[in-house]
């Protein structure tokens, strides 16, 4: 889901995310005042740390300030999204290798749900896949407010319950 959050971004923006530097592969593009760097490990996932530390190191970037993550969390039921500043990895090793490449969990990542229904991975259904299509979108936009506004803007925008539709609160209250 990161990968898919970080192609969108280049799309939209009509860039390519073919540069190989620091085992990854990278694009710039600015959003707002922002110069942003897109990167997708080339690493496998356990080591994808490798990768981050030499990306902020060669870009003499601290990943209190300057670093979001994008990936997918089991934790969370398929379409969330949850913005973070800080916290645990919840088992996600590619999280484990950043946390232990950087020596710090205080980063910004945005995690977005994958959770089946039934606990099982397999490929998406096309009911999935919309809802996918929706949460990259919404991701996409999350980044473009966290680099424009702020991440306070951002968490308080985007990690609000979504409201009941009006049937079903009345359905509720009664």
């Amino acid at each position: 889901m990161g990968f898919l959050t970080v192609d969108r971004i280049a799309s939209d923006y009509g860039i390519s995310v073919r540069n190989r530097h620091c085992r990854a592969l990278t694009g710039r593009l600015g959003i707002g005042d922002e110069t942003v760097l897109l990167a997708k490990p080339e690493t496998f996932m356990n080591l994808s740390g490798d990768a981050v530390r030499c990306l902020l190191e060669a870009h003499e970037l601290k990943p209190e300030t300057d670093l979001i993550v994008v990936y997918d969390e089991l934790d969370l039921p398929m379409g969330t999204m949850r913005i973070r500043e800080r916290g645990s990895s919840a088992g996600h090793n590619g999280m484990k290798s950043i946390f232990e490449a950087l020596g710090t969990q205080e980063f910004l990542r945005i995690r977005l749900g994958i959770a089946p229904e039934k606990q099982i991975l397999k490929p998406f259904s096309k009911a999935q896949l919309k809802v996918v299509d929706q949460v990259l979108d919404l991701a996409e936009e999350a980044v473009k407010v966290i680099l424009k506004e702020g991440r306070a803007a951002a968490m308080n925008r985007f990690n609000r319950k979504p409201e009941e539709p009006e049937e079903k609160k009345s359905e509720n209250e009664g």
